[in-house]
């Protein structure tokens, strides 16, 4: 992941991605580089639009988020009413025991 980082850290800041900066960002962040997948990496972002494939990759993620978020609501509530339902129970149980105590 840091490789991508790296890259991702280059274009954000306008530099282009090449092996050299790449190298030099992983350096600086105390990563130990790794030539083959350095170039691997600057060879599989070549020709590729960075800022249309964050777009892409960010607009599924959002709709995840957006769509977990009602889900989580509603798990609540029914942990809520669950809650309720058990504390009646347990009511319920202790008046039962004590009335059989008085018969």
């Amino acid at each position: 992941m840091e490789y991508i980082y790296a890259a991702m850290l280059l274009h954000k800041a306008g530099q282009k991605v090449e092996e050299a900066a790449v190298k030099r960002v992983l350096d600086a962040g105390g990563v130990k580089a790794n030539e083959a997948r350095i170039k691997a990496l600057v060879a599989s972002l070549e020709g590729v639009d960075i800022d249309k494939a964050i777009e892409t990759a960010a607009v599924p993620v959002a709709a995840a988020v957006m769509a977990a978020a009602p889900a989580s609501e509603g798990k609540k509530e029914a942990k809520k009413e669950e809650k309720k339902e058990d504390d009646k129970k347990t009511e319920e149980a202790a008046a039962a025991g004590l009335g059989a105590l008085f018969g």
